[in-house]
């Protein structure tokens, strides 16, 4: 496999990056984050995953130095109904509509920041609920754009490449996605205007991911919304992944044992035997 790697900041694959050989294989742009939520998995939080996303090359949107994004996420009954630029309480109004059940029934997934605390206190005079987590909006986004998950949306603020990846996945369920360049440092700003990309405009599902050829797959590393993290018991350890085709639109979340080595076994033993 060849492609362009997509990453953003202190990621060890850059923008542009060439990996495989194009010659001998199809060529891909590939949208990956290999923690998806890093501090907090440092602390033992909620959500951490790897994540990975591909799909034709020259298909997936370029965001140039943008390492943020304001982000909208829905189920697909939202398709063609929700308007990115209204105001907050309209889009909840617009969505409850679309899935025939009262504001107040909504639950909207917001990352627990403080560039939030005004949107967070629009969802709450429109009448819906707010499910606040410390990071983990890939998941948020999937949660969204799956039918009786328990999120019927995702809103607010938070990475460029998380951005990408929810966008290849949300395109493959066929669910609602919206996204413009949201640049939160300066130093972004800077290069955003250098470079004069529009932070006004609302890029669509289809506008991030130029095809329904695209891959997605996910596995938790901690328990989550979506799976169970990683888990070890004596010469086994469990992951729980979730693949996503958009070629069928077909997902599947698989548990899988592997065998540890046996070297690995004994370190295990002797943790236990401690």
């Amino acid at each position: 496999m060849a492609g362009d790697a997509y990453k953003g900041p202190s990621k060890s694959l850059q923008n542009g990056e060439k990996i495989g050989d194009g010659d001998q294989y199809p060529e891909f742009d590939i949208a990956v984050d290999p923690v998806e939520g890093t501090s907090y998995l440092a602390k033992g939080m909620t959500n951490a995953m790897a994540v990975i996303a591909m799909a034709p090359k020259g298909t997936l949107f370029e965001p140039g130095p943008s390492f943020y994004m304001e982000k909208f996420a829905a189920p697909k009954e939202a398709r063609g109904k929700i308007d990115p630029n209204a105001p907050t309480e309209d889009k909840l109004i617009a969505l409850a509509k679309a899935l025939g059940k009262p504001v107040s029934e909504l639950t909207v997934f917001v990352l627990e920041k403080p560039r939030h605390n005004e949107m967070v206190e629009s969802i709450y005079r429109a009448g819906a609920r707010v499910a606040l987590y410390p990071a983990g909006d890939v998941g948020g986004a999937l949660m969204a754009a799956i039918p009786d998950s328990g999120i019927d949306a995702l809103m607010g603020t938070g990475g460029t490449p998380e951005g990408i990846l929810s966008a290849c996945a949300i395109r493959a369920m066929g669910g609602v996605f919206f996204a413009r360049l949201d640049p939160q440092l300066m130093s972004e700003k800077a290069a955003i205007k250098a470079e004069g990309l529009d932070t006004t405009h609302w890029h669509s599902v289809e506008d991030l991911v130029r095809s329904r050829q695209v891959y997605f797959s996910a596995t938790g590393i901690t328990t989550g919304l979506l799976f169970s993290g990683i888990e070890q018991t004596p010469g086994l350890e469990r992951t729980q992944s979730l693949i996503i085709s958009g070629a069928t639109g077909e997902r599947q979340l698989l548990t899988t044992y592997h065998k540890l080595s046996d070297e690995a076994s004994a370190m295990d033993r002797e943790v236990i035997n401690a």
